[in-house]
């Protein structure tokens, strides 16, 4: 069983930047790809960025090249450095599982003011 508990998100300037971290309990953290989902107002969750277990990266079109994603498997942790934020970055960010997803947990709010 696996608990997903995101932080770092906050109020922040257009152009700004923001790191977002996740904690991921459980052994099958290690051997999955993680992602990082979005969910704006009126809109529907969206997967931004995901990580293999060996660090191989991808990220939606609306992301690429602001956003980075990495993990540090030692600690059950997954990161998300936004750079260069926009208004419409504004919504709720959630880790999880890309394969299957699990519980979600509390997200993490981002908000970006034009």
């Amino acid at each position: 069983q696996v608990q997903l508990v995101e932080s770092g998100g906050g109020l922040v300037q257009a152009g700004g930047s923001l790191r977002l971290s996740c904690l991921a309990s459980g052994s099958i953290f290690s051997t999955n790809t993680m992602g990082w989902h979005r969910q704006a107002p009126g809109k529907q969750r969206e997967l931004v960025a995901s990580i293999t277990p060996g660090g191989s990266t991808n990220y939606a079109d609306s992301v690429k090249g602001r956003f980075t994603i990495s993990r540090d498997n030692a600690k059950n942790m997954v990161y998300l450095q936004m750079n260069s934020l926009k208004p419409e970055d504004t919504a709720i960010y959630y880790c999880n599982l890309v394969r299957y997803i699990l519980r979600w947990g509390q997200g993490t709010q981002v908000t970006v003011s034009s």
